[in-house]
């Protein structure tokens, strides 16, 4: 593995990498796509899921399923042929919430005026997306010739909008509105001078095919405000993007990951899709991917069975997901004794219902390894009198069991079009997930764990 050292990359320049990768991840198809071009160059090989897998020790690779979630991963150079072993993860995911053009995208409006047939992904707050110039991206199956071809499409130029109703016949807007998603939430791309066909024709200009070539898409609105590092200090102390939630964290433990790992274990890292819907998919956390790659991989090893559910067992995965920091205006809606703030460092998220995969071991676990490397971390907990969300960590779970722990990078506004976080708390978190990796984690149990 070839990577910048970690000492040498500013604050700050954490801060506009993550923008760039943001600016560069409009969909999870082209997130995934940079993080095969980071791996690329950091000298990962590619194994196809449909391919026999060579995996051989000191070696790195990476897989793909169904281009929207990876799994990367590097074998230590000094695990021993036959001594236990163990893996390292880190997951995050690469979706986030918009809203999908169905794939009969069009709506005929009032006088000659078209609009798109969208329905929402995710549970984003909806009066963010008002009245913004937006673009469109995700991917497009394509015919050519005898073959089905997958094409990654972007047009960061403004092709809709979603107007607001005016104030003088919505007396009321400013004392509570909830939008109608099929009513009131419909992009509008043409007051007449564009006719039904006109969505497909300008896909299949974006892309140089013929019109009948066009077969299916997976396409998303896209909020084309740019990701900015701001602030009035010296120093910026904040980032606002898209897709904060939850490229942020899927950034940082990318960077954690190719920092340098620990040469006596596996290190995998995680990004996958549809968290936002809840993870039951064929690429979701909670679908088969992880688990059929750590079994490959320790079959390619010339590992047995056994190996595998002892590795298993004696494994640690950190679940990475943006975490609530208390709102300025709004501290009472925090509970009073977590209240993460931007730039305090990485989160440790924690849940009775289980909702968050933190328990007391896990917990002390990540805790200790934050406090050897002199990495801040804090806390998150719920309000008691209010249901708080869930993550991937629960869900990867079901498929393969071991210790876990949920965190995340405290953040502002989490699930509007526009997001903000602390610009400082990309490299702590960078800090922390690298020193993860880093370590030499020997757990027995539910009893002890040693950190070398």
């Amino acid at each position: 593995m070839t990577h910048e050292p970690l000492k040498t990359i500013k604050t700050e320049d954490h801060a506009r990498a993550l923008a760039a990768f943001i600016a560069e991840s409009p969909s999870m198809f082209h997130a995934v796509a940079a993080l095969r071009t980071r791996l690329d160059a950091a000298g990962f090989s590619y194994l196809p899921e449909s391919a026999a897998w060579e995996v051989r020790t000191g070696g790195s690779y990476y897989t793909v399923r169904n281009d929207s979630s990876l799994i990367a991963w590097h074998v230590g150079s000094d695990l021993a042929p036959d001594a236990p072993y163990h893996f390292q993860l880190t997951a995050a995911h690469a979706d986030s919430p918009s809203f999908k053009v169905k794939a009969e995208p069009e709506l005929d409006g009032p006088g000659e005026s078209l609009r798109l047939n969208v329905e929402a992904y995710g549970g984003m707050i909806d009066y963010t997306w008002f009245d913004r110039p937006l673009g469109l991206a995700g991917r497009v199956l394509v015919r050519t010739g005898a073959r089905i071809e997958s094409r990654l499409l972007s047009i960061r130029r403004p092709v809709a909008l979603i107007p607001s109703l005016a104030i003088h016949m919505n007396r009321e807007v400013n004392k509570g509105f909830a939008p109608d998603r099929h009513v009131d939430l419909c992009p509008l791309i043409s007051t007449g001078a564009l006719k039904r066909g006109a969505f497909s024709a300008l896909i299949v200009k974006e892309l140089g095919v013929d019109s009948g070539e066009i077969l299916a898409h997976d396409l998303f609105l896209v909020n084309l405000q740019e990701p900015l590092v701001w602030g009035a200090a010296p120093e910026p102390e904040f980032i606002s993007a898209p897709h904060l939630d939850d490229l942020m964290c899927a950034y940082a433990a990318l960077e954690g990951f190719l920092a340098g790992p620990s040469e006596r274990t596996v290190s995998v890292y995680c990004c996958f899709d549809n968290e936002e819907v809840g993870s039951n998919t064929k690429q979701g956390a909670m679908s088969t991917l992880l688990s059929d790659t750590l079994a490959r991989v320790n079959g390619a090893l010339g590992r047995s069975a056994e190996d595998l559910r002892r590795a298993i067992a004696s494994s640690m995965l950190v679940s990475c997901d943006n975490a609530h920091a208390v709102h300025p205006n709004h501290p009472e809606v925090a509970d009073e004794g977590a209240r993460p703030h931007l730039n305090g460092g990485i989160v440790i998220k924690e849940a009775a219902n289980q909702h968050y995969c933190t328990d007391a071991f896990s917990r002390a676990v990540f805790a200790a390894i934050c406090d050897k490397a002199g990495v801040p971390y804090q806390s998150f907990a719920n309000r008691s009198d209010m249901a708080g969300g869930s993550t991937l960590g629960n869900l990867s779970n079901i498929q393969v069991s071991m210790h876990a722990v949920d965190v995340g990078c405290p953040q502002l506004a989490m699930h509007a079009s526009y997001e903000t976080a602390g610009a400082g708390d990309v490299a702590l978190a960078v800090r922390a997930l690298a020193a993860f990796y880093a370590t030499d984690l020997k757990i027995e149990g539910a009893d002890a764990a040693s950190l070398a």
